[in-house]
């Protein structure tokens, strides 16, 4: 028995042939689902990348206790344990995070591991001298500079990072087709951001030489035109192109060798990515909307040759792991809260009631399939919250000396082997607060544009966030932080629809757009950190904007206020901006005294 996992990173469910797109041609994920069992209510858990493979380790969601981190000490890893049981495993990736600070124990689980390097802002290359690359409409992100320096490198399709991922997966798959027992894991970062992809692809979608390149939009609302929105939503499109050209290598592999006989196929993703829906790029600093948490998933299992069937059973990424488990006949540890799929592939029996999904300090949700609710905390200090860790790494740093002096050892939770911990005061980029708690039917409602407040609903959704906050063993903080209740029922005076629509309402409200103002305007010529400078300038920005001046946004001080405002805070509004501007391009010219 043999077992290969094919993951992608940021694959937006919704723009895939089958799961209702239209837009990208993708006809290998067409092919693959003739082939498997498609799943139409999967969700991921824990938030982002690292959380999200975490889980596929450990078969446990890890958001409550821990943002971005490495495997723990006393986490059971799926990988290592198959390892431990005589099955050989193999990783091949391109995914740059498992070498930065906040990763670096997940790739030794495996016997054996190899690396392409070159994805995003890998620190790659060296070059001193800065690149000459052409205008850029979003060049403030801090790994720009160092991308542009590997795109040099990456101009033959053959030597991309994904590329060179998959050649070496096949190459694995080849070497061992005689041998039994093993699991390849083969994944390509793509097609997270940016959207680098290579002419055949681009001009599927009408993108050729164009002046101004947009394919790596930050984190934040949407600022640009709509024009500029189409290039960036394209751009994406080619690249799932791109990477359905490399999945469609891996299925003619399995046909050409008949590999279907006996291995176990899984194709999947950590999370999607939104492209300008809900008035937003990217995610993690806004809600867990649908197109971002709702993942597809696609299993083979040989033991049932089940194919070309849908699943509606609701089932989670912490169900990946204990499904190879139990197809390599390996028990489960108490720890894992996932279920093997076999039967839901077999029968589509059902294995959960509920499915918890999150990110550290933000808001804590939950979905029974129909409804997804999504508990923001209960005041604005978004507190208490604190991390538990043995391994104080962020994504790509160690604990700062300040972070760890307010540091303490405390007991464990059921899951850490008797294992002490170090709990750590914890800050978030964001803030729930901010958006609200939050109600959905996505029956009725598919692209959550319009809330529910309905009491009773809200307290069965509740009741059952609750649950399964107490089934994960969640900090006692984490009730407090979100007003619910650690024991007990979950009554009515726990309710926050209500009391929250108001802020709810005004974060739903769309950005500024650049074109709203003059080419010469202040807001789109003088980078933030200049008015901040400036004392007069400060002023007229405290008085009308004060968010501006937060040192969440101090951060990006390198971009000008409008894209700045889109970063900050939802609820920041185009006639605010107005009369900031307006001000600040007065006759009297403030930045000029």
């Amino acid at each position: 028995m043999r077992a290969i996992v094919v993951m992608f990173d940021s694959l937006n469910r919704r723009l895939l042939p089958g799961y209702g797109g239209a837009d990208v041609d993708a006809p290998n994920f067409e092919r693959l689902a003739a082939r498997t069992a498609v799943f139409d209510q999967c969700y991921a858990g824990s938030m982002p990348c690292m959380p999200a493979r975490r889980e596929l380790h450990t078969g446990r969601h890890n958001f409550l206790h821990r943002s971005w981190g490495p495997l723990e000490p006393f986490d059971d890893s799926v990988p290592e344990m198959l390892k431990q049981a005589g099955i050989y495993t193999h990783l091949v990736t391109d995914h740059a995070h498992y070498w930065e600070d906040g990763a670096g124990t997940y790739h030794n689980r495996f016997n054996t591991y190899e690396f392409f390097r070159g994805q995003e802002g890998d620190l790659w290359k060296g070059h001193v001298a800065d690149p000459e690359p052409p205008a850029n409409l979003n060049p403030e992100h801090f790994l720009a500079r160092q991308d542009w320096i590997n795109r040099l490198y990456l101009t033959d399709e053959a030597k991309h990072p994904q590329t060179m991922t998959f050649d070496a997966g096949l190459q694995f798959i080849s070497t061992n087709l005689d041998e039994d027992g093993w699991l390849l894991h083969l994944e390509t970062f793509d097609p997270h951001e940016p959207f680098f992809s290579y002419d055949r692809y681009r001009q599927q979608y009408g993108l050729g030489d164009e002046e101004i390149v947009f394919d790596w939009p930050s984190y934040r609302r949407v600022t640009e035109t709509d024009d500029e929105i189409e290039i960036a939503r394209r751009s994406y499109f080619a690249l799932v192109s791109m990477c359905d050209r490399s999945l469609g290598r891996v299925l003619d592999v399995m046909d050409e060798h008949d590999l279907w006989r006996d291995t176990m196929l899984i194709v999947c993703t950590d999370h999607g990515f939104l492209l300008g829906e809900h008035g937003w790029w990217g995610k993690s600093v806004m809600p867990w909307y649908d197109e971002s948490i709702h993942t597809p998933l696609y299993i083979w299992d040989p033991r049932t040759g089940v194919h070309g069937e849908r699943r509606e059973s609701l089932v989670q990424t912490v169900d990946i792991g204990p499904t190879l488990l139990d197809y390599f006949s390996i028990g489960l540890t108490p720890d894992m809260q996932g279920h093997p799929l076999g039967e839901v592939v077999r029968s589509d029996t059902p294995v959960r009631e509920g499915a918890l999904f999150g990110a550290h300090g933000g808001h804590v949700n939950v979905t029974d399939g129909r409804y997804v609710y999504m508990r923001a905390c209960a005041d604005p200090s978004n507190s208490p919250l604190f991390e538990y860790t043995l391994m104080p790494t962020h994504m790509r740093s160690r604990f700062a000396v300040e972070e760890l002096r307010e540091a303490e050892f405390v007991p464990g939770f059921d899951f850490t082997k008797g294992v002490p911990l170090l709990k750590v005061p914890a800050w978030t980029l964001g803030n729930p607060w901010e958006y609200g708690t939050l109600l959905f039917d996505l029956q009725t409602d598919p692209d959550q544009d319009h809330p529910l407040r309905d009491d009773e609903l809200e307290l069965r959704m509740a009741s059952l966030l609750v649950d399964l906050m107490r089934a994960n063993d969640a900090p006692a903080e984490q009730f407090v932080r979100l007003g619910l209740p650690a024991e007990g029922d979950v009554t009515r005076k726990h309710l926050q629809v209500d009391r929250h629509w108001e802020q709810a309402e005004r974060s739903r409200s769309t950005a500024a757009r650049r074109t709203q103002f003059p080419d010469d305007s202040v807001l789109r010529t003088t980078p933030l950190r200049d008015l901040l400078a400036d004392d007069r300038a400060r002023a007229v920005l405290d008085r009308i904007v004060p968010e501006l001046g937060s040192p969440f946004v101090s951060d990006f001080a390198g971009a000008d206020p409008v894209v700045l405002a889109a970063a900050a805070v939802p609820g920041i509004s185009g006639d605010q901006l107005a009369e900031l501007a307006s001000e600040l391009d007065d006759g009297a010219g403030l930045l000029d005294a």
